[in-house]
Order: C-alpha cells, then sequence, then structure tokens
C-alpha cells in the first residue's frame, strides 16, 4: 500500500547547474552491446562512439587499439579493460 503524503516528492539525487560533459558514459556504451562480444565486433558496432575519461572524452575505437583482449565473456571483463587504458576518476566538464 503506498503511503498518501500531499507532498511532492524530491529526487534522490539533486542535479547540479554544472558544465555540460562531452561523451557518453561507458555504462551506456556498454549497455548497447551483446555479450559475450569480440574485440572486432564491438569496433564495428560502437567505435565510433565518444566516451567520458578522466582525460577528456576519447573515441571508443581508439581506446580499443590498446586493448589486447580478442574476445569479452561479460560486459564488466569489457569495462575492466576499458578502465585499465582510461583509468578511473572524475570526469572534467566540457570546456566553453
Amino acid at each position: 500500500m503506498a503511503d498518501d503524503d500531499s507532498e511532492a516528492e524530491e529526487p534522490a539525487v539533486e542535479l547540479g547547474e554544472g558544465e555540460p560533459v562531452e561523451g557518453a558514459p561507458l555504462a551506456r556504451v556498454t549497455s548497447r552491446l551483446n555479450w559475450g562480444a569480440a574485440h572486432s565486433d564491438i569496433v564495428e558496432r560502437e567505435g565510433d562512439s565518444t566516451i567520458r575519461t578522466p582525460d577528456g572524452p576519447r573515441n571508443l575505437a581508439d581506446v580499443m587499439d590498446e586493448v589486447d583482449t580478442p574476445y569479452f565473456e561479460t560486459r564488466q571483463e569489457f569495462t575492466e579493460a576499458v578502465r585499465a587504458v582510461v583509468g578511473t576518476g572524475p570526469i572534467p566538464t566540457a570546456e566553453e
């Protein structure tokens, strides 16, 4: 049974007024793929995608050039391989 509160619910996370961020989150790109996936299939399907990295936006095909794994059984395996190349950390905002 739902509570009958007359107050509007607040968002779970408050969104800021900050600068936009270039590129797509890696999770968005991985959600468009099916697993297991061959390295070449990922580049063919999503190579033109720009992903967000701590060093700024990068083309996924360029990142994949630095990944030696020929086949990814799971999304997690792919994500770990990409993060090994691009690193982890805060994503910079786009400069205007």
